[in-house]
């Protein structure tokens, strides 16, 4: 059982596989990592020897930031940019795409569900028929 930075890396997986479950190593770091370090891509996590999990925590250790590092330096720089007030930053306070998408028609993710302004749904007729209806009897 291999664990990088907290995280622990599933034994049947391969090397290249598990260590994606890192937060901020990805595909492309993990296959440049295992060539530099000369360890076969394909091998599972359970048949590395102590040598190459040596080699590897000291790999990451020295060259990347990674899981609660990362994310730390990634929130401060999105609120150096909200405290800036650049146009990125006051995307973020507002909650929508900062990186130029079109919102007309899109980002349901960042802007949430849709809300009807100005029309009454379905169900809320419904309800007006019903108060009407007996406000007549």
């Amino acid at each position: 059982m291999l664990r990088i930075a907290g995280v622990t890396l599933p034994d049947e997986s391969s090397i290249a596989y598990g260590l994606t479950k890192v937060y901020g190593i990805g595909w492309s770091r993990a296959h440049k990592m295992l060539s530099d370090l000369k360890i076969e891509k394909g091998k599972r996590v359970k048949d590395l020897d102590e040598d190459e999990i040596k080699k590897i925590i000291e790999y990451v250790e020295a060259r990347y930031k990674i899981e609660g590092n990362l994310r730390e330096e990634i929130t401060s720089n999105i609120v150096r940019l909200k405290e800036v007030g650049s146009y990125r930053g006051i995307r973020h306070i507002r909650n929508l795409p900062v990186r130029g998408q079109r919102t007309r028609s899109n980002a349901r993710v960042k802007r949430g569900k849709r809300r009807t302004v100005g029309a009454l749904s379905k169900e809320a007729w419904s309800k007006l028929d019903q108060l009407s209806q007996q406000k007549k009897k």
